[in-house]
């Protein structure tokens, strides 16, 4: 078959347009978790000692977060509760504060405080930190190893999310295929059943999401999914109001489907067909919004920076990606299961799907740079850093998808003269073959076939075996006679192949605090550099490895005030994964080379695992210091790391 290939001029504007989609996608972070709130501050502050026992523990959030009475629980050295369970909101203007009071005449040592909330864009977060009075102390508080929404709950809750967008994009997508692309397709049974089974899909994951949505936010028990109180406060919050509207309007949809599947292929007027395929576009449309606008109005899009504008830009982008996607998948089934698809609705795909890429493009870059924000925090944070990887796995995966468009677009072009003959005669001889093996036995005639069947039932099922067979057979060398379907087969499914990849370096991401999130806690925090600013504490991190077992992880160092004269030192050592991490020894030296100072040693007291102290920590003069550490995670194994920081 001979292809005319696109012209150079249009074949890379929508090249550049379908890169420009993907990169948007990719950077709005169409996975789950792009806007997490997080802890920006406490009073009192991580690590502190104050002289006197505090009235009350308050702590400060990035954005919004739903509080509940053991949301914040303050626990002394024995592990017993202190606080009064009365949570108290301090919210003022953009301040996002709650704080919780403490018992009167509380003993010295040391303090720890674990909160655990759900923040604006539905994600459970968690944390913990110790202060002490008067003096550090040993401590036998011991926190859950399990992150907020993780353990067996938050895979379960992971996949039945991700299922949710799929059922979504092939339930819309495939319902606006047939409608705008292909009328025909509403009798082909594989498409039926691909339309269908999006719908069962999407409604049997929303209600794993609403059962399992208590334990994931909550205890993390497999067995609370079934606690009909905690289903009743589900039901209270944002989410749970956004799953119970989606399963309403899916019972729309299953009307939508039925109708489409139903009455809408029986339709022979003309004028009856094009008046239900006018009502069933708008009223399907405005169901596909609906259902779209449950994940925008209780998830990213409704926190965060300009969220009047983000919703109704989610609700684009996800319809974008559904007719574009969706209606991908329909096709591809019908090239598989319906050869016989017409040249112009695989013309009138191409024409939705272009229309979808330039949406795409569109709201995909507005939401990258609500979540992102700056080169820096693309740079120099791990979601950034993470981004960065899928976007070389993007390039990869954009330059597949630009070869399967070539293929799909030689599909929709016209056969040539020569072609037809040449398919002819293949056809023709394949004909003689088959209707040569199968014998009499398949093509007897009507007469003898009959009394067969009377005579012999088995007879008659062994017929209709043979002549299935026939058909499919038929139908199979149908399909595989046009090179430019395989071509396509072939690119779509090293597509799947990348994007299989991509999805697993976006399920990372759904666990990492986004670029701008990640910064403006920095900045609230003082971390977001090494320079200090008087009357501030010096906080800095530092990676290190020593080379051998457990000797990697990061050293989060804190010097308060921060000041010349006598400063309060804590050093908190962490795995990669964020646990703390017990080493053998710590050591701290200060020096200031401009003045000939130092190197001054510091060796700190361990406090509890991960995190050590030294009082009375003396800095002489103002100037620019080396901080360096010293850290040995066995008899043989240690390393020294360093950081310059101006103190005073």
């Amino acid at each position: 078959m001979r292809a005319t290939a696109p012209r150079l001029g249009t074949a890379l504007t929508r090249l550049l347009l379908v890169t420009a989609a993907l990169l948007g996608t990719l950077l709005a972070g169409a996975a789950p978790a792009s806007a997490h709130a997080a802890l920006t501050g406490s009073d009192p502050k991580d690590g502190a000692v104050v002289a006197t026992a505090p009235k009350d523990v308050n702590l400060t959030f990035s954005e919004q977060v739903a509080m509940s009475t053991d949301s914040i629980r303050v626990l002394d050295p024995a592990g017993k509760r202190v606080d009064t369970g009365e949570i108290r909101d301090l919210c003022s203007g953009s301040i996002v504060k709650y704080g919780v009071g403490l018992r009167s005449g509380l003993p010295e040592g040391t303090y720890t405080v674990a909160w655990q909330t759900v923040s604006a864009d539905s994600h459970p977060i968690a944390g913990a930190f110790t202060f002490s009075v008067g003096a550090p102390s040993q401590t036998s508080v011991a926190l859950p190893d399990q992150q907020a929404g993780g353990g067996l709950v938050g895979t379960l809750y992971g996949i039945a999310r991700y299922l949710s967008y799929a059922g979504f994009v092939v339930l819309v997508g495939g319902g606006a295929f047939v409608l705008a692309c292909w009328p025909r397709g509403a009798g082909v049974r594989p498409v039926q059943r691909l339309v269908v089974r999006g719908w069962l899909t999407l409604t049997a994951a929303t209600l794993v999401m609403l059962l399992l949505r208590n334990p994931y936010t909550g205890s993390g028990e497999l067995a609370d999914a079934f606690d009909l109180g905690g289903l009743k406060s589900v039901l209270e919050t944002k989410t749970g109001a956004a799953l119970i509207s989606r399963l309403m309007l899916l019972g729309a949809a299953a009307l939508f489907v039925a109708v489409l599947f139903g009455a809408y292929t029986k339709r022979t007027d003309e004028k009856e067909k094009k008046d239900l395929t006018f009502g069933l576009a708008i009223g399907g449309g405005v169901v596909a919004a609906g259902i779209a606008g449950t994940w925008a109005l209780a998830e990213h899009a409704s926190t965060g920076l300009q969220p009047g504008i983000a919703m109704p830009v989610d609700i684009l982008h996800l319809l974008a990606v559904a007719a574009w996607l969706g209606g991908l998948t329909a096709l591809l089934v019908a090239l598989y299961r319906a050869p016989d698809i017409e040249r112009a609705a695989v013309e009138r795909f191409s024409k939705v799907a272009f229309g979808s890429v330039i949406v795409l493009a569109a709201t995909g870059l507005y939401q990258s740079w609500r979540q992102v924000g700056s080169w820096s925090a693309l740079t120099g944070t791990s979601y950034g850093q993470l981004l960065l990887v899928k976007v070389g796995l993007v390039a990869v995966l954009v330059g597949i998808a630009w070869i399967s468009r070539r293929w799909t677009q030689r599909l929709g072009a016209p056969v040539t003269a020569d072609a037809d003959e040449d398919a002819a005669e293949e056809i023709t001889e394949a004909d003689a073959e088959e209707e040569t093996e199968a014998g009499e036995s398949a093509d007897e005639s009507p007469e003898v076939a009959a009394q067969d069947e009377a005579v012999d039932p088995e007879r008659a099922a062994q017929l209709a075996r043979q002549r299935a067979a026939v058909a499919t057979a038929r139908k199979k060398r149908d399909r595989d006679a046009d090179p430019e379907r395989s071509g396509l087969r072939r690119s779509v499914l090293t597509e799947t192949v990348v994007a299989v990849v991509l999805l697993a370096v976006t399920t990372v991401l759904t666990s990492t605090e986004p670029g701008r999130t990640e910064e403006e806690a920095g900045r609230s925090q003082g971390t977001s550099g090494s320079t200090a600013v008087p009357e501030r504490p010096v906080d800095i991190r530092l990676p290190f490895d020593t080379g051998g077992v457990d000797g990697k992880g990061t050293v989060r160092l804190s010097l308060d005030p921060g000041r010349t004269g006598a400063n309060a030192l804590h050093i908190y050592v962490d795995r990669p994964n964020g646990r703390p991490l017990d080493v053998p020894e710590i050591k701290v030296a200060f020096t200031l080379k401009e003045k000939n100072v130092g190197p001054l040693p510091v060796a700190p007291d361990r406090i509890q695992t991960g995190h050590w102290s030294a009082n009375g920590v003396q800095i002489p003069m103002a100037g620019d210091w080396q901080i360096q550490v010293t850290v040995r995670t066995s008899d043989i194994d240690q390393t020294t790391i360093d950081k310059n920081v101006k103190i005073g």
